[in-house]
């Protein structure tokens, strides 16, 4: 018999009151139908932000003439991908990409943020444009990170976008690394097909590697 598929999900569950970029819209599920109301079926009104939980941001997000969501590409998010622990590097350098297997296309970095965020956080890990630029060197296309953003919080030039925009890489943020062993995996990471828009929240997910035969 084969053994079930170990599915990894990697994405934060949007609940009530989830914590937002300041300034965002509140994520929020309003009731719509009901079935105990007499309708015929349960519904909800969904209202959030495009940078919500976890989420890709599209090149339009900060660069105007950056693609949109529907213009990048869907492969981009799905492959072999490198799950990196570089926890205790704040921001997060170049150094970490020391002994990088050959071909990385996709790295993810646990930079430690929980698993559920009670609190928007103010602290977090953000990108290097250095880091940026030499992952970009070294063949990788995404970059996916478990805090809320590439740059700090308080941040006014976004030197990490800018670092992705200069060099063409694309972006995950929100991810929940915090139950997954480094190592390689095989990502499934599908943003809304919303196609006019900046970003999109997104359903994460790791599988293993396929077997080479």
């Amino acid at each position: 018999m084969t053994s079930p598929t170990v599915i990894l999900d990697i994405s934060r569950a949007l609940t009530s009151g989830h914590p937002n970029w300041p300034g965002d819209a509140p994520f929020s599920v309003t009731p719509a139908a009901r079935i105990a109301a007499g309708d015929s079926v349960n519904t909800g009104v969904l209202s959030t932000s495009t940078h919500t939980g976890t989420h890709v941001d599209a090149p339009w997000h900060y660069a105007d003439a950056g693609l949109k969501l529907g213009d990048v590409p869907l492969e981009l998010y799905i492959g072999p991908c490198r799950v990196l622990d570089v926890r205790g590097h704040n921001p997060v350098g170049p150094e970490v990409l020391d002994g990088l297997e050959a071909g990385t296309e996709r790295l993810l970095l646990y930079t430690g943020e929980p698993a559920r965020w009670e609190q928007f956080p103010t602290d977090f890990a953000a990108l290097t444009p250095a880091f940026v630029h030499r992952a970009a060197e070294l063949g990788v296309r995404l970059v996916g990170t478990d805090a809320p953003s590439v740059d700090p919080l308080t941040s006014k030039t976004l030197d990490g976008h800018a670092a992705f925009r200069d060099t063409g890489l694309y972006i995950i943020e929100g991810l929940n690394l915090s139950a997954v062993v480094p190592g390689a995996y095989q990502l499934v990471c599908l943003p809304l097909p919303l196609p006019d828009v900046d970003g999109s929240p997104a359903r994460a997910v790791l599988l293993p590697l396929p077997e080479r035969a």
